[in-house]
């Protein structure tokens, strides 16, 4: 019983919290719809990162490393913020990550008017000791970079198989990415929270795509997404900083 009304107290929590998440994921969304380019949200998504991409690609090719050069923080910031749209999607399961994922883009927005790159935030947090001190920056990229990879293992699995159901990629993708972070009482809730998933044509509805336009612009997007992805990770690494948190 002690538990049964912890869950639904986080889930009261999660409803009230979520009124601002999803109204910032509405935003998103209906940027793409202004936009007026005939592309859907998914293509825009891909496109953003594949941009990104092609910058971290071009300065390792150049010779750089990943701490030798510097990746703004707001065009990151802009690009993660189209993905909040795709939590949304996913329905009441990862309502606690769409909130965490939304929250933490924020916060790394309104910062990118105070440092200008991704190596700024985490150079000013060593400095001060706080890299893993709940609500800094570098905690909240780490946390970022959690919802990427997690978009980028659903996807993955999505598009492994047509008979691989939207609750089968998500629930693998959790397991592998999220899971081992977080605590035993939301590890709970995300499972109890798995049947409410959209099956996969409900998801393809929402996304305005078919399975062949859907794999196609998911495809870009983990290909695009790896290297950022293993951009930020090598940032921490390079700073002899562990990613086991």
């Amino acid at each position: 019983m002690a538990f049964r009304s912890y869950l639904s107290r986080k889930f009261t929590e999660c409803r009230e919290k979520s009124k601002v998440a999803s109204s910032e994921t509405d935003e998103d969304y209906n940027a793409f719809k202004d936009a007026g380019d005939g592309g859907t949200a998914l293509s825009g998504i891909a496109e953003a990162f594949e941009e990104l991409s092609l910058f971290i690609k071009t300065n390792n090719n150049n010779g750089g490393s990943d701490s030798s050069y510097d990746l703004g923080l707001k065009p990151l910031c802009d690009a993660c913020s189209l993905v909040s749209m795709l939590f949304g999607c996913l329905g009441i399961a990862f309502k606690f990550a769409e909130i965490e994922y939304v929250s933490k883009v924020r916060d790394l927005t309104d910062a990118s008017s105070r440092y200008d790159t991704v190596n700024n935030i985490l150079d000013i947090d060593v400095q001060n000791d706080t890299v893993r001190t709940p609500g800094s920056l570098s905690r909240n990229l780490r946390r970022v970079r959690q919802g990427l990879d997690l978009i980028r293992a659903i996807f993955q699995n999505f598009v492994s198989t047509e008979d691989y159901s939207l609750k089968e990629a998500a629930s693998t993708a959790y397991a592998q990415v999220c899971a081992p972070y977080h605590s035993w009482a939301v590890r709970t809730a995300v499972s109890a929270g798995m049947c409410a998933l959209p099956t996969r044509d409900q998801l393809l509805l929402k996304l305005n795509e078919t399975e062949e336009s859907a794999e196609k612009e998911m495809k870009r997007y983990i290909n695009a997404s790896i290297p950022i992805i293993q951009y930020i990770d090598n940032l921490y690494i390079s700073r002899n900083i562990s990613l086991d948190w």
